[in-house]
């Protein structure tokens, strides 16, 4: 029996961490000479594994799919960044929106420190484009072309024969299409499923940029997923460096239990055990993708794939005992049996991020389909019309944020009060800006000073969007009352 005590744990943990701290002397893809190391994971099973794949076919059912769908004619999602025209969940946004895009980023940010000072690298294993592609679409050719890891080595191995010509190129080729067809489905997020048809199905010549744009998004893609692989996570990717300002010994991650599983000794038969429950049979290592020891602690080259929890649970069944020797959890979990999600840096995270969600809320609660500006033109002085009245030049700036044409119409609210619209009728088109000018005219008797507030009602196609207040410029009469010295 091994004894449960946490403060034995700690030294245990700190010994046996000690003892291997060599691993961190190196990368885990290098070879002692330099020479990059291949990594053949072994093909993943289990509860984890099975759901990773579930929330994979969801992931890539939206990314083929959302494209396809359109609201009112227009894509239901658009992220067209060179002309800077987005469409979230059928509401389109322009460069007049870059405050909300701003905003909505720094809410993003926050809640990535907070969700990763929670739950780690949650986002990693289970919804990050690059182990969802890597890990349920490539790999999984891998091993249905070239067989297990064994198998695939096995084959990198020999000679090019007529079997590995075969293979490989298939396995290629397949690479290649895919690759084609996730370009074309991201360059459709980008400027639209229409766009991207007529790219593909008019001459060459005539969408050259979209042709180029293309075959650069499959290259890289290519690229990525036949050669680059797991580096893009290990070299490239800085969310994984970020784990070491971020976590914390409450963050929930995939760890191995030290206090359980040490110290580690094969499994012999008809000898009782007096060593911990791992058996260092290295089945966790086996099937890690990116190639590392998840006894060794939290690294940043963990993925959080789960696929070493599936595997070490798998031989904990097979020797009748419990699982969860390597489980999400965290290590003050691990070592004092205690889970405090609120630490005080979560609170101080979750009270911005809650600040953020309810000012975005509230400025996109509150947007406007149209935005009107009015101003009195400067520089210009009032101007006397007949009937005793006195006019005001305003410009007036409008614009249109939705998919429909908007007719404005102003109404000045103030008594014995009109409002003259310069050229034709407010028209706007949509997604466009247009300014025009336009008189107020106001009954002499209605100015009582120099700036004389009215308030201008805003109808956009008959129906009344707002309303707003500026000034009037005008004479105003003043009584001198004469008196005897």
């Amino acid at each position: 029996m091994v004894e449960k005590n946490p403060a034995k744990g700690f030294i245990m943990m700190a010994e046996s961490v000690e003892s291997r701290e060599s691993f961190r002397d190196s990368l885990g893809i290098v070879e002692k000479s330099g020479k990059r190391k291949w990594i053949y994971p072994k093909k993943p099973a289990g509860r984890f594994h099975r759901a990773r794949v579930a929330v994979a076919i969801v992931l890539l059912a939206i990314l083929f799919g959302v494209p396809f769908i359109t609201v009112d004619g227009h894509p239901y999602m658009l992220f067209d960044i060179v002309n800077r025209k987005f469409i979230l969940f059928g509401f389109p946004f322009g460069p007049h929106d870059f405050f909300l895009l701003g905003l909505t980023m720094i809410t993003t940010i926050v809640f990535i420190f907070l969700f990763t000072a929670v739950y780690g690298r949650l986002f990693c294993g289970w919804i990050c484009p690059q182990t969802v592609f890597m890990e349920m679409v490539f790999r999984k050719i891998d091993y249905w072309i070239e067989g297990d890891h064994k198998q695939q080595k096995r084959l990198n191995e020999l000679p090019w024969t007529g079997e590995k010509i075969v293979k490989k190129g298939a396995k290629y080729a397949i690479y290649f299409a895919i690759s084609f067809l996730v370009s074309n489905m991201l360059l459709a997020w980008i400027i639209g499923i229409e766009a991207l048809w007529k790219i593909v199905t008019d001459p060459i010549e005539l969408h050259l940029g979209g042709f180029i744009a293309m075959l650069l998004f499959t290259g890289l893609f290519y690229w990525i997923f036949i050669w680059f692989r797991e580096q893009a996570c290990i070299l490239v990717c800085p969310y994984g460096r970020l784990q070491g300002v971020l976590l914390d010994p409450n963050s929930i991650v995939i760890a191995y239990n030290v206090v359980r599983g040490e110290p580690r000794g094969k499994l012999q038969r008809n000898v009782p055990r007096t060593n911990g429950d791992c058996i260092d049979c290295k089945e966790c290592v086996a099937v890690c993708p990116t190639g590392i020891d998840i006894r060794n602690g939290t690294q940043l080259e963990c993925v959080n794939c789960t696929a070493c929890i599936d595997a070490c649970d798998y031989v904990m069944e097979k020797i009748n005992k419990p699982k969860g020797l390597i489980r999400y959890d965290s290590m003050k979990g691990i070592l004092e049996q205690q889970r405090k999600i609120f630490t005080p840096r979560v609170i101080g995270y979750s009270a911005v991020q809650v600040v953020l969600i309810g000012i975005l809320t509230y400025l996109l609660a509150t947007r406007a389909d149209v935005d009107v500006t009015i101003l009195r033109t400067p520089g210009m002085f009032y101007q006397e019309q007949p009937n005793n009245k006195v006019s005001n030049l305003y410009d007036i700036q409008l614009l249109n944020k939705t998919f429909h044409p908007q007719e404005i119409t102003l109404r000045v609210m103030n008594d014995n009060a009109e409002v003259r619209v310069l050229g034709d009728s407010l028209v706007i088109p949509p997604q466009e800006t247009i300014q025009a000018k336009a008189f107020v005219m106001l009954d002499k008797s209605e100015i009582k000073r120099m700036n004389t507030p009215i308030e201008i009602a805003v109808q956009a196609n008959g129906k009344e969007i707002g309303r707003i207040t500026t000034s009037f410029l005008g004479p105003v009469e003043k009584n001198v009352n004469k008196g005897k010295l």
